[in-house]
């Protein structure tokens, strides 16, 4: 994704679904690690820091840019932001997380120097590592992810390489880390294809390789604790893998911004728990799946850029999902009517709905979207009146964008006024009228009964065409990288 543009309604949601990953503490001590979770100085005065550990963690900081760290007699009793250090039964003190980099004011690990820094190969002398986490550290000296670190397989559980700068493949041995839990390597500039050894680290829960350049196909992985995968901004090719459908535990799957094909898979409806399913900008054809209306808890859909060739919205497809917040299907080549089952969706927030080949009206159920704030449907062929009152326009303002249908106008006193060139619905009646009776009174005498009757009974029809006309409207976000 790009960096988040702070004005849209849906950014703190998405900005949660990205850094859910790292929401949980970095370091797990297994029960038979031999570790005591205790302080790490206070109570426990007599422990003492490893002495091989010691010279390692001062050869990694050296590696760094930290030559300051020389001083420290102690690294775990002396310690600063960014190590953690657990005694075992002996009163020995074990280094069981490292962590560089400035994510914030308030969490500021040892920064690295902008010159020359790398990681050190003496990070696999820490034998009770659990977290190694690097962000921002090698902007200034790409260098690809070391092999090495597939060596820290029996304990690692936490490798976050985020930012870096990292260039090249993502190497095979990272599938030695077999014990990993959460692998983030997001925005660096990584190629090659995902190594088929990351099948091999079966207790993965949140995989994170987005931001990338990496090309092939998905690898048809299953991962039964994976809660999080972030493919988006890559150059993936190929269909989704069916086995998607295995991940049972997904809450997030971002494909965004690829080159994948083909349809979305049915198995897909196997993930119940699925929060947030960003599928856009790719080449996915349709029609859309039968089973994903049975993702009755999918918060976020967004398929918008998918050219579904002339695909029309299934009028019962979003019955059940009633806590869906963010829907965006955007430049699909979507035609046919709006369902009026989309103003049934109680949680609504945004909807995007524009640059499609949509007509008929505005169904009337979008008066019910009581708590829509962002509605999109420009740059379609709808006709007849908006059905919102006044509260519901003056609500979204700017954020209502319904231009480019010409056969939309609004009634008076409803407070639409957005200079988007739709007029009302009386003064559009009214030249109608006027342009027929223009017509019927140039005519000449022969005939002028006959013309007089036809020309009356079509202002006629078309009077009562748009008083029957059901009422829809489409609306547009301004969505952040996730949906630009």
């Amino acid at each position: 994704m790009d960096p988040f543009l702070p004005n849209s309604v849906s950014t703190a949601a998405i900005l949660l679904f990205c850094l859910l990953p790292l929401a949980a503490p970095f370091t797990v001590i297994p029960s038979d690690s031999g570790l005591i979770d205790a302080p790490q100085n206070g109570q426990r005065s007599r422990a003492r820091t490893d002495a091989r550990e010691q010279e390692a963690v001062l050869d990694v900081m050296r590696a760094t840019g930290n030559a300051w760290a020389a001083g420290i007699v102690d690294v775990c009793r002396g310690r600063w932001h960014g190590i953690e250090c657990m005694p075992d039964r002996d009163d020995v003190y074990h280094v069981v997380s490292l962590s560089f980099g400035v994510l914030s004011d308030d969490t500021a690990f040892p920064t690295c120097d902008p010159a020359r820094p790398y990681i050190s190969p003496s990070v696999t002398k820490l034998p009770h590592l659990r977290t190694l986490f690097f962000y921002r550290c090698f902007t200034h000296n790409p260098q690809p992810i070391p092999a090495f670190l597939g060596r820290l397989g029996s304990t690692l559980q936490t490798l976050v390489l985020r930012e870096n700068g990292h260039v090249g493949p993502i190497p095979s041995e990272i599938g030695n880390l077999t014990r990993l839990r959460v692998l983030d390597l997001h925005n660096n500039n990584l190629n090659g294809s995902i190594p088929g050894s990351l099948g091999r680290v079966a207790g993965l829960t949140s995989l994170d390789l987005s931001g990338n350049r990496l090309t092939g196909s998905m690898p048809g992985f299953g991962f039964p604790s994976l809660r999080v995968l972030d493919l988006n901004q890559n150059l993936l090719t190929g269909s989704i893998p069916s086995t998607l459908g295995t991940c049972l535990s997904l809450i997030k799957i971002d494909l965004n911004h690829n080159h994948l094909i083909g349809p979305i898979p049915e198995s897909i409806n196997h993930l119940r728990d699925l929060i947030l399913l960003d599928l856009s900008y790719n080449h996915l054809s349709g029609p859309f799946p039968e089973s994903l209306k049975d993702m009755t808890s999918l918060e976020a859909l967004i398929l918008k850029g998918n050219p579904m060739e002339s695909v029309t919205i299934p009028n019962d497809w979003f019955a059940g999902m009633n806590v869906l917040t963010i829907l965006v299907l955007s430049n699909m080549n979507l035609h046919g009517p709006i369902p009026e089952s989309l103003g049934r969706l109680p949680s609504l927030l945004v909807l995007h709905l524009d640059r499609n080949r949509l007509n008929g009206s505005i169904p009337e159920t979008f008066q019910n979207l009581r708590s829509i704030a962002e509605l999109r449907l420009n740059d379609n062929r709808l006709t007849g009146p908006i059905p919102f009152g006044r509260e519901m326009i003056w609500r979204m303002r700017r954020k209502l964008r319904l231009y480019n249908n010409s056969g939309l106008c609004y009634d008076g006193g409803s407070g639409f006024e957005d200079g988007s060139g739709i007029g009302s619905c009386d003064a559009a009646a009214a030249r109608s009228g006027s342009a027929r009776t223009v017509q019927h009174t140039s005519e000449g005498n022969d005939g002028d009964m006959t013309r007089k009757v036809q020309a009356s009974s079509s202002v006629e029809a078309r009077h009562r065409f748009l008083l029957v006309l059901p009422q829809f409207l489409i609306a547009s976000i301004v969505f952040i990288p996730l949906l630009s």
